[in-house]
């Protein structure tokens, strides 16, 4: 199977023979050619990596040579819409955008479950991870990675009770990155501490052996805190924890990745804040690598609030590292998982990367005798002192017991409120038991006493030869379990969608295939409780079905509100049947320019008849806005309200080329009686077949332009270099009927 840019994923083909899957490759990768300046069109640029093959540029590039530079961090961007047949899509919109960590969130690593299951219910809170899931996607990603030209990483959870287990399938599997910490499970879930500390050595051992990059979970700390701001020494002490377990498990240093979050937002003054932050954790934690990702406990609704944070954390990374650049997306505070949010997230990263490229070449950050200096160390001093108090008064779980985390005072301040759970209580107390002296396990990956050397010393580096390989080194032995619920399972999604599927009728979607949804933004001039219950009117008039305010934001209380709405159409479109246009040809501008240099060309413009409008043809004119004048051609603005007549005889005096009338007013089709009226003068004056006669304007059509008798008709979303371009081949063309 091989992915053709312009044909869709195939989602039966890629389920084809699913049970007989072998993931291409395992471990994490790195982007390459880090730290090297390179050329890419007529730019040098400092921090980037290697181009990818095939790719999506960011809309500005059309202005440089469709260059799309990579930034050096791995891109993140997080997946959960509950389908995995449309997060595949997803991830392969995403990798054309340059995103290569692709983490399929809320999942049953999540501690939603209490084993691994198998099939893909839905409805439970979250995603739940099945290997079925996890191979179909790892399956595209292997075509997707070889499609865009660089290995794409695969993620997810392993945490909760069922994490040795999910940690096992990962490896078998291909999953290349995971978020793994005892300690989230233990302050977050409830789960006992015992138990979350001996599934989290057994799981980070697996992982060792997988070469499975691990993201800790110490950033939740600023999601559940009162004033995350003030946790910032707890957050450096849970990273401590995490990382050394880690170490100690055998995991290497380079695989270990601290979740560095800033702990505020706009409008606290977050630099000033985050950046001293920032600094300290790459200090104190300089030997492993940062996954650097923005707040969600401030996240609200608005998708411009969101980026604002988003691209003030990507300026700390910038100022700082980052080996891993999450992308959160608005919807995080809406909890509608869209597509177009994921991509529009991974190109934010992408572009602020790409505008401040040699920063750190140009200024210095102020380490000594400045207030950045004095907050590291302060922050640093805070960090050990607390540590050193754990370990005091026994260690970590002591700690916890004590109510030593996630309090909303500045260490050593303590207000009294911080999360305590009992050594003795939580989910899965009392099930971790001694193992026997005679204990077996034959298996890879496995840690602690498992009692093989006594069947001889090449066991004890790898006892699973004693059965022949386990899963990890023999995936035959793998048991495959395709689907279990009969209502409930991919093949009945696809169904569900069968006449979308391969055929020429298309509904609009933001989660799903065929899901229609649609998003409309409107102001209403009301207070903001009125608004939301007049716009879901709105949208009932409008046919809508399933509506749903996501966003509201007061504008001025008494004078209106901004409301965003979704709701479901119930009827598709058959793209067959449509009518489009051709699209305009467009020639380049050093075609354009060449030919204007080798013959000259003089035009008149102007807005006809009573019209007094002038925006429009000024845009296709003017060079500020990329008109026809950057190409060298010599304009003649008459103005507006311009009599056909003097049009025509402004033409005849100066030897014009073509004329260009702007035409907005329509009432009476008088846009196209001028037309007409343009067309019948030139011929009395003897011109018609000597100049090119174009029209435009927002109500102008092509064939009707020409059906009034003019050479062409543009209409909106013109530019100047549609009109050059027309205007260049129409005078080739009457040259060659000459």
């Amino acid at each position: 199977m091989e992915l053709k840019p312009n044909e869709k994923l195939n989602i039966k083909e890629l389920l084809k023979d699913i049970e007989n899957y072998r993931p291409k490759r395992r471990g994490w990768h790195w982007r390459e050619g880090v730290g090297e300046k390179r050329q890419i069109g007529k730019f040098e640029y400092y921090d980037t990596s290697e181009n990818l093959k095939q790719s999506q540029p960011l809309p500005a590039s059309k202005y440089f040579e469709n260059i799309d530079p990579q930034p050096q961090p791995v891109i993140t961007t997080e997946i959960a819409s509950g389908r995995f047949e449309d997060d595949i899509r997803r991830m392969r919109m995403a990798a054309w955008h340059g995103a290569d960590h692709l983490m399929v969130i809320r999942t049953a690593g999540q501690s939603h479950f209490e084993s691994l299951i198998e099939g893909t219910p839905q409805g439970v809170g979250g995603i739940p991870i099945s290997r079925k899931q996890v191979r179909a996607q790892r399956k595209a990603l292997d075509l997707i990675e070889e499609e865009v030209g660089r290995p794409i990483n695969y993620h997810s959870y392993v945490s909760g009770v069922a994490g040795p287990e999910i940690a096992v399938m990962f490896a078998e599997e291909g999953v290349n990155g995971a978020h793994q910490d005892p300690q989230y499970n233990v302050l977050y879930r409830n789960i006992n501490m015992i138990r979350s500390f001996v599934d989290a050595a057994e799981a980070k051992k697996v992982m060792t052996w997988a070469d499975i990059a691990q993201i800790d979970g110490a950033h939740n700390a600023n999601a559940t805190a009162r004033e995350a701001w003030k946790v910032m020494p707890e957050l450096m002490v849970q990273h401590a924890i995490n990382s050394i377990f880690s170490v100690k498990v055998g995991m290497k240093k380079g695989n270990i990745c601290l979740s560095t979050v800033p702990p505020t937002a706009p409008p606290a003054p977050s630099m000033r804040l985050d950046l001293p932050y920032a600094v300290a954790l790459r200090d104190l934690f300089k030997e492993y690598r940062m996954r650097a990702q923005q707040n969600t406990k401030y996240m609200e609704s608005s998708a411009r609030e969101a980026t604002v944070t988003h691209v003030l954390n990507l300026l700390i990374s910038q100022l700082t590292s980052a080996d891993i650049q999450s992308t959160i997306t608005p919807d995080e505070g809406r909890n509608v998982p869209w597509h177009i949010y994921n991509i529009e997230a991974t190109d934010t990263a992408k572009q602020v990367f790409n505008g401040l490229d040699g920063l750190m070449s140009m200024v210095q950050l102020k380490r000594n005798d400045s207030e950045l200096g004095d907050m590291v160390r302060e922050l640093k001093e805070r960090a050990i002192l607390f540590m050193e108090e754990m370990l005091e008064i026994g260690g970590y779980f002591k700690a916890v017991q004590e109510g030593f985390f996630v309090d909303s005072g500045y260490y050593p301040e303590r207000n009294g409120d911080g999360i305590v759970r009992k050594i003795d209580g939580g989910v899965g107390e009392g099930t971790v038991y001694e193992r026997d002296q005679d204990y077996m396990a034959p298996v890879t990956a496995h840690f602690g006493y498992n009692n093989v050397a006594q069947y001889g010393e090449e066991y004890v580096e790898n006892p699973s030869k004693l059965i022949g390989g386990s899963t990890l080194e023999d995936p035959d032995k793998i048991i495959f379990i395709d689907e279990l619920d009969e209502s409930d399972n991919v093949n009945v999604r696809l169904e569900e969608v069968k006449d979308l599927i391969g055929t020429t009728k298309l509904k609009p979607e933001m989660e799903w295939l065929g899901d229609g949804i649609i998003l409309l933004t409107m102001f209403l001039p009301t207070d903001v409780r009125t608004a939301e219950f007049a716009a879901l009117e709105i949208a009932k008039k409008m046919n809508l079905h399933d509506c749903e305010v996501i966003h509201k934001e007061i504008m001025q209380e008494a004078e209106g509100t901004r409301i965003e709405l979704k709701g479901k159409v119930d009827f598709s479109i058959d793209t067959s049947e449509l009518v489009i246009p051709p699209k305009p040809e467009e020639m380049s501008d050093d075609q354009i320019r060449e030919d204007i240099e080798e013959k000259p060309m003089r035009v008149v413009a102007a807005t006809v008849g009573e019209d007094e409008h002038s925006v429009g043809i000024r845009e296709i004119i003017d060079i500020k806005h990329g008109g026809i004048e950057k190409y060298g051609i010599e304009c003649h603005i008459l103005g507006t309200s311009v009599s056909v007549e003097k049009l025509v005889d402004a033409a005849i005096e100066i030897n014009a080329d073509a004329i260009l009338t702007s035409t907005i007013i329509s009432h009476d089709d008088i846009h196209y009686k001028n037309m007409k009226k343009l067309h019948q003068y030139a011929i009395e004056r003897g011109v018609r077949d000597k100049m090119i006669f174009i029209a435009g304007g927002t109500q102008v059509s092509n064939e009707m332009a020409v059906a009034n008798g003019m050479d062409a008709g543009f209409g909106r979303g013109t530019k100047g270099s549609h009109v050059a371009t027309f205007l260049v081949k129409k005078r080739r063309e009457m040259a060659n009927e000459d």
